[in-house]
Formats: structure tokens, sequence, C-alpha cells
């Protein structure tokens, strides 16, 4: 049975004279910007999620250079065009280095709803190992021959690089920039957020079994059949039911980012 949603909370009362769907997108990404540091997978003010508003045209919602990640409510949100210009009500200011990375992904996949940047310590960690992800727990199984891999060029993606980024994501929802971070974009804000939220929790596995002696892999036969059918890969929807159920528990610990 599908979860009901928190829908109608989200475009009750918005503070800011904005169309329903738009307060209801900026609540969920507040939502996102708030479950991700009660995980501590924060970076200071340094790292981004972002969404489109598939109501407007070239609009999308950001954070505010300066702002951490529990500072941020759906008032808060920045509202952007393409190139990171501030086009709406919100007053602040948007980091161009940071705003480039979600603008790469944006251009390419018109598809896109939403893209999720992090800097973790196990996201970088892994982002760092020649192998890269191990297919050695169940999700990490279940994206095996989906994530790209981007080698380090520096801050920013210079205009040459981000041909090579593109590319380089090809057809995959999650990448690692090597020596830098982890990115998930997904066709809805919950398919983006749950992608991030399992590629995240396979790195922190990664990171503590590789600590504990040799690792056991399961036969390649075995990884292939399990990710030709495994969940997170085809249904946009996919991740809806356990976003919602996140929602509910943030409603009752802390509603604050609703305003």
């Amino acid at each position: 049975m599908v979860a009901r949603t928190v829908k109608s909370k989200a475009a009750s009362a918005p503070k800011l004279n904005v169309s329903a769907a738009e307060w209801e997108l900026r609540v969920r990404l507040a939502a996102c910007y708030r479950m991700f540091v009660r995980r501590q997978m924060d970076d200071l003010i340094y790292t981004h999620l972002s969404a489109r508003l598939t109501d407007q045209q070239d609009a999308f919602l950001f954070i505010g250079f300066g702002q951490l990640f529990d500072d941020v409510t759906a008032s808060t949100l920045l509202k952007v065009d393409i190139d990171g210009h501030n086009i709406g009500a919100v007053p602040g200011e948007v980091n161009p280095a940071g705003w480039v990375v979600h603008a790469t992904v944006y251009k390419a996949k018109p598809e896109a709803h939403s893209v999720m940047h992090l800097h973790t310590v196990p996201g970088v960690a892994v982002s760092a190992q020649k192998g890269g992800l191990r297919p050695i727990n169940q999700f990490a199984i279940t994206y095996d021959g989906k994530i790209g891999y981007h080698a380090y060029d520096g801050p920013g993606l210079r205009p040459e690089e981000q041909k090579s980024f593109v590319s380089n994501l090809a057809d995959n929802k999650m990448m690692f920039l090597r020596n830098h971070g982890t990115l998930s974009w997904g066709r809805s804000l919950a398919e983006a957020f749950t992608l991030m939220h399992y590629l995240e929790r396979t790195c922190e596995i990664q990171i503590a079994a590789q600590a504990g002696g040799e690792l056991v892999v399961p036969p390649r036969e075995v990884i292939e059949r399990t990710a030709k059918t495994g969940q997170g890969t085809g249904d946009a929807r996919w991740g809806d039911i356990g976003f919602e159920a996140l929602l509910r528990r943030l409603d009752r610990e802390d509603p604050s980012y609703r305003s």
C-alpha cells in the first residue's frame, strides 16, 4: 500500500507569494537538507541539493551561499535560473562553483528533477579508491555498472571539463567525483534522495568492511542478475514510500523546516 503523502500540509500556508507547486517543492527540498544534516552528511556550507520547478521554465531551488543545511527552511531557499542568477523574492547569493555542478547535470539531463552533491567522509574515501565502489552489499550490487566516475580536475568544473563530466556521467544517475565526493540525480526529488542515501550507505559499509579483513564478493553471475532486477534502477517512483516515511518522522521531531 502506498503511504499517504504530506502534500496537503506542504501547500497549506506558504509564507512566500508562490504557487502551491513551488511551495510544496520548497518544503520537500528543505526536508532533504534537514535529513542529511541529521546524518552528519553536510560539509560546512560547501555541498548542495537542488530541485527543478516543473511549473516554471528555467527555474530551480538552491541553497543560499553561507547557509548551513540546518539553516534551510522552505522560505529560505533561493530561486535561480540555469546560470545561477537569483530570480526570486528571497535575497541571497549563489556559490557559482557549487551551482555549476548542478547546472551541468540539468543541461545534460532535461528529465532531471533534482541533483544532489555531497562531500562525506566515506563518500570521498571511496571516490579516492582506485577500485571505486565494490559490490559487497546488496545496494552496491544493485548499483553495479550504474555509477559513473569523473577524475578530479580542480574545483568549479571549467567549461572544457564540463564536457568530460557529462561524458563520464553517461546514462548513470550516480557518480563519484574522484577525490571530491558523490553525486546523484533523479526524475523526482525522492528518487535523487534515495539513490544518494543508499550510495552513501554503501560507502559507509565498504569503509567499515575494509577495516575488518578480506572482503567477500558474490559471484559475477549473481551480481549481474541482481543488478538487472534491482530496485532503484527503473521506476522513477521508487523511493517515494520511504521518503514519505522520513518526512513523517521529521514532522514528529522537527517540523521547523516547513517554515
